[in-house]
């Protein structure tokens, strides 16, 4: 496969092309390729996601001097959550070059974002080993980071959980409980959706990789469907 198209659109020439070639290999592809010897990508999705974390952290830190922890812990969590990263590794095409096995490829679906999501963490780990933090900052402060205002002016990077645990007791009384209504996907690559309710009714539901992430989207989808969001 050519990745020089990825390479360009991503602003970073590798200088080890199977370093990159890893970033895109999923654990389902190597299940139906054994033979081929590859690794797929997930120890450089482990290093990518620190190297984000800290990129967006030192971001924050001096571009909002005002912030409180709690504030710049939401609007990081914003930052990189699985929604930015999927959103930001489509607008790399990054879909064009995922190498998955036959049942991963046909499903499009939120499972596609999480393995998306995945990816890009993935890629700016092997950005970090071939080029070094230089190169990954500027990866991550070129197409991560001017997302930020945006994430701002929709207000997603409220802590939905306490907004709406705040509105659950200002209207009703109640304090808001949440339930685990599934987990789906091997013990590697889990997906768990979680449902919120007030009382008896459930008013929301949501999924993610962890339960903390699911309780986050249910939260987000009750305060959208009860409007008080």
């Amino acid at each position: 496969m050519d990745f020089s198209k990825f390479e360009e659109t991503a602003g970073v020439i590798f200088k080890d092309k199977a370093l990159l070639k890893q970033a895109f290999i999923h654990r389902s592809y190597i299940n139906e390729n054994r033979t081929l010897g590859l690794e797929h990508n997930e120890r450089l999705e482990f290093l990518g996601d620190a190297v984000l974390e800290l990129v967006i952290t030192n971001y924050l830190y001096k571009r909002f001097p005002e912030y409180n922890e709690g504030e710049l812990t939401s609007l990081r969590s914003a930052l990189v959550n699985a929604d930015t990263c999927s959103a930001v590794a489509q607008k790399l095409e990054a879909n064009e070059f995922l190498l998955l096995s036959k049942g991963e490829t046909k499903d499009t679906g939120r499972a596609r974002q999480y393995i998306l999501a995945n990816t890009l963490e993935s890629i700016i780990g092997a950005i970090y080993l071939d080029q070094g933090y230089e190169v990954a900052d500027k990866f991550i402060l070129t197409h991560i980071t001017p997302l930020t205002e945006g994430i701002i002016e929709k207000g997603s990077w409220i802590d939905a959980k306490s907004l709406f645990q705040e509105r659950a007791q200002e209207h009703d009384g109640l304090t808001p409980a949440y339930k685990t209504i599934k987990e789906s996907g091997p013990d590697h690559d889990k997906i768990f959706t979680i449902g919120v309710y007030i009382g008896k009714d459930l008013v929301g539901e949501g999924s993610g990789q962890s339960k903390q992430d699911a309780e986050q989207e249910a939260a987000r989808d009750a305060l959208k469907k009860k409007a008080w969001d």
